[in-house]
């Protein structure tokens, strides 16, 4: 097959993606539509951020989309190891908070990237991943969840599921917490093209890991929506979210992107809570609901067992 235009086709992809996961989101919430916002980068390109607050559902959330070129700065440059010096970007991103501590918060991001000499394109790849966060974990959902992205994996090769799923296990890691931000999920980058993969099944995979997130996470809105909740429960909520603004300040790529490259910042900001808390040196009884979720939050556990 010949090889496409991929900086015209993958915004053409992106956001077509963001309009039909914005409408299964209203669908399922049932309370609220998204905000839409255009806006233009100072040096080239720009987005459209999609915001829903204060739904039935879903308390603050995001379906960002981006297209941004311009110089890429020295650090950036240095830290991905490439000569040239302007780049191209273009992705969806999604952070989703709902009101309800039995629904997880759930994170997807599929990019592609590219830099250019005298117009030419010198380096090219796509990135990406889904992770779940539940506050409370409840393993027949998240054996659903993961079973999801396995099916979409698998379609290109079974070795990427457990390839993905591992990179996912060690990128959403709180090192200074010692523990994972949820379950995890898969995770990839800089995805090339090699001698099993051209660009465009790249391109294919990153489509099928986009296609797969509003089916999933509108299955488990609909699990949890109505379930009752103590005000402890969302206290704890409030906790957990805590250590969710943590990884998303401290390590996340795509926030230090944003930022080293004069983004956005309400887009980029979009992915953290409206409300978030952090009581001292919180401790659980050992046979506690959230004691039992602390305990899950470790790398490495097979949820498909």
């Amino acid at each position: 097959m010949t090889e496409i235009d991929y900086k015209s086709e993958v915004q053409v992809f992106f956001r077509d993606l963001q309009e039909r996961i914005c409408a299964a989101l209203e669908a399922e919430d049932g309370g609220a539509f998204f905000e839409k916002q255009e806006w233009q980068r100072e040096g080239g390109g720009g987005g459209r951020t999609m915001v829903l607050q204060d739904g039935a559902v879903i308390e603050k959330g995001g379906v960002n989309f981006s297209a941004v070129e311009g110089e890429l700065p020295d650090k950036i440059a240095k830290a991905l190891g490439v000569q040239s010096n302007h780049f191209f970007a273009s992705g969806v991103s999604i952070v989703l908070h709902p009101h309800n501590p039995w629904v997880p918060i759930i994170h997807m991001n599929v990019r592609y990237f590219e830099t250019s000499i005298d117009g030419k394109v010198d380096q090219q790849w796509f990135g990406g991943g889904i992770d779940l966060t539940p506050h409370y974990i409840v393993p027949e959902q998240a054996r659903f969840f993961h079973q999801q992205l396995k099916n979409s994996c698998d379609a290109f090769g079974a070795e990427l599921y457990p390839e993905f799923k591992k990179w996912a296990d060690d990128y959403f890691y709180i090192q200074h917490r010692k523990e994972t931000r949820g379950i995890g999920g898969i995770f990839f980058d800089r995805l090339k093209s090699t001698a099993q993969f051209t660009m465009l099944d790249r391109f294919d995979f990153v489509k099928a890991v986009g296609n797969t997130f509003a089916g999933t996470y509108t299955k488990l809105m609909s699990l949890n929506k109505n379930k009752a909740y103590t005000a402890e429960e969302k206290n704890w909520q409030y906790i957990r979210r805590g250590r969710y603004v943590e990884f998303n300040l401290v390590y996340d790529k795509g926030t230090k992107f944003g930022l080293d490259t004069n983004g956005r910042i309400e887009s980029i900001l979009m992915s953290l809570p409206k409300m978030a808390a952090w009581p001292y040196d919180p401790q659980f009884e050992a046979d506690s609901k959230e004691k039992q979720t602390q305990n899950l939050l470790v790398k490495g556990v097979d949820w498909l067992q």
